[in-house]
């Protein structure tokens, strides 16, 4: 699919500056669509199928004022990012001098005040957190799930249960970069992790995240999104199934259902890209297209690919959206995809496809991802923004939002003492010549970048530079 009959099927979608609140019936109804009491108060509306329909989207202040403040970050500043819970002080606020934060209260009180009716908060601590990765570790053991539990999760739920919030749609995000390394970072595949060894052992990302889903999905007003990795990373299924993970991600993701008393109705839908880089398509080459007398997908020599199913987001959100259904999901689960880097813009993204015969040089002239490798993660040089928070932009994808507020490191590209919980990782080292879980390849990351969550105006200057669609 060519990026301009993508739009065409965007008739009627809104981007996050011109969202706007339906207009409503007889009944006294406040922006979110909650009927009011006599007294003035709300009750809590209705679920809907898709939260951001009709809906405007809570902008965080702090990252605007952040966004603003820096050269041609005004045209940005307006759109709605995630706030991320990246520790147990992130609930009720933290004074950290670089990421001190708004609490959990501070942000819904501020969304009543814009008038927003939805808001979206990253559901972030888990024990043994990114067992894959050292730059996203968190501040709980492996074994803290009763720590995750009773004080991380038990109060989100206490302050997004306050009858003063019953009118905002509350989106959840939950625990991003989990799940999937159960599939692909254990033994005996050769990505193995010891830290994901354990964790899949123990049990505690299954345990947590299903409690989370199931506490937080029992509320009426709240709409619950899993992290489901991306196609660079869970992509790989019927072209190579002895290296299945689409499949198997699918299955783990279905055996959540009963743990901790989570059903298929606490789950809205799932998420895909959270962080990432990978593109919505690639407009100019399909991945099974044949080249050199052989499909893309087929063809050992074609390292971009490696055998994957996919090449894009949106053909990878709707495929796997079926696998969960077919799964015990809910058939009217929607994806979101997170858009706030994989635009790749700028001088060297390609306008057509290439005339080669060879399918090495054939992709890599054709292909607009520009990272040395899909596995590549950590603060990706020469990447932009990508389309715009949008509603509905295709069939079974409820928006494209920006979870990963642009600006924001990945990890630092050195180790840095910290208090955050937060190691170092080679992958933002732009130095680091790769392991198995990248091919062996350059990291591709960008220097001199702060720890995780830490501001960046040098990438947030780049990512304006070489946003697609360019930023006006």
């Amino acid at each position: 699919m060519t990026l301009s009959r993508r739009k065409q099927k965007r008739l009627g979608a809104l981007t996050a500056a011109a969202l706007a609140v339906a207009s409503v019936s007889a009944l006294a109804v406040n922006t979110a669509g909650a009927q009011e009491t006599p007294d003035g108060g709300d009750i809590a509306q209705a679920k809907v199928d898709n939260p951001y329909e009709g809906a405007q989207v809570y902008v965080n202040p702090q990252w605007s004022a952040r966004a603003a403040a820096e050269p041609g970050g005004d045209a940005i500043a307006d759109q709605p990012t995630g706030v991320w819970l990246d520790r147990i002080s992130a609930i009720e606020g933290n004074d950290s001098p670089t990421t001190g934060s708004m609490g959990v209260r501070d942000h819904l009180d501020e969304a009543i005040a814009q008038g927003a009716d939805v808001i979206q908060f990253v559901i972030y601590n888990l024990p043994g957190r990114d067992c894959a990765a050292l730059a996203s570790n968190g501040e709980l053991p492996a074994g803290a799930i009763d720590r995750y539990k009773s004080e991380y999760i038990d109060p989100i739920v206490e302050i997004q249960s306050d009858p003063a919030y019953a009118g905002i749609r509350i989106v959840n995000v939950i625990e991003i970069d989990s799940l999937p390394n159960l599939v692909t970072n254990v033994s005996p595949r050769p990505t193995a992790t010891p830290n994901c060894d354990t964790m899949k052992s123990n049990g505690n990302y299954v345990d947590g995240v299903s409690y989370a889903a199931a506490e937080l999905g029992a509320l009426p007003n709240t709409y619950q999104y899993l992290d489901a990795g991306h196609h660079g990373w869970i992509g790989w299924g019927d072209t190579n199934p002895e290296y299945d993970n689409f499949h198997a991600s699918a299955a783990l993701f279905g055996s959540l259902i009963g743990e901790n008393g989570m059903t298929a109705d606490h789950v809205n839908g799932f998420i895909t890209n959270t962080a990432n880089y990978s593109a919505l398509e690639e407009p100019y080459w399909e991945v099974d297209q044949v080249v050199g007398g052989q499909a893309i997908n087929q063809n050992p020599n074609v390292k971009w690919v490696d055998w994957n199913d996919f090449n894009g987001e949106i053909d990878f959100s709707t495929a796997f959206r079926d696998e969960l259904v077919a799964n015990g999901f809910n058939s009217d689960i929607g994806m979101l995809i997170d858009t706030s880097r994989n635009g790749w813009g700028g001088d060297y993204r390609p306008t057509g496809a290439s005339t080669s015969t060879d399918p090495v040089t054939f992709v890599d002239d054709s292909r607009i991802d520009q990272r040395f490798q899909k596995g590549n993660w950590c603060n990706q040089a020469g990447a932009g923004l990508g389309e715009r928070p949008q509603v509905a932009p295709e069939a079974g994808i409820d928006a494209y939002v920006w979870i990963k507020p642009p600006g924001e490191s990945d990890g630092a590209s050195e180790e840095i003492p910290n208090d955050e919980g937060k190691g170092f990782d080679q992958m933002c080292d732009p130095a680091y010549e790769g392991n198995i879980r990248n091919g062996f390849n350059m990291s591709g990351a960008r220097g001199e970048m702060p720890l995780s969550g830490h501001w960046s105006s040098e990438q947030f200057a780049e990512l304006l530079a070489n946003a697609y669609p360019p930023v006006n």
